[in-house]
């Protein structure tokens, strides 16, 4: 019996059930202008999947870059989402935003 699948289940589903409040959070105190940490952070997962030899590691490796690549997009829905009133306005950030 394997459990491979079974492992890379769970840490898919909690790799994007982390990132959904990471990223209104993110966004709430830095703004859509911290994407590139995002990005960086994609980069450097993805890079490190390729010289990984265990494959269930190297695949949440994969899945955790994607993840981050991911992120940049809902970032910026984020703001959208913010705009529209459906989550909270950060009110030390008000001069920052005009100026993005």
């Amino acid at each position: 019996m394997t459990f491979s699948g079974i492992i890379l289940g769970v840490s898919v589903f909690l790799i994007i059930g982390l990132f959904h409040p990471i990223v209104i959070k993110a966004e709430y105190c830095f703004g859509k202008g911290c994407w590139w940490v995002f990005a960086l952070a994609g980069v450097l997962s993805c890079a490190a999947s390729l010289f990984v030899r265990n494959i269930i590691v190297s695949a949440v490796l994969g899945v955790l870059g994607f993840s981050c690549f991911w992120s940049i997009l809902e970032l910026f829905e984020q703001e959208k989402r913010v705009k529209k009133g459906w989550f909270p306005a950060n009110p030390k950030r008000k001069m920052s935003r005009r100026r993005l």
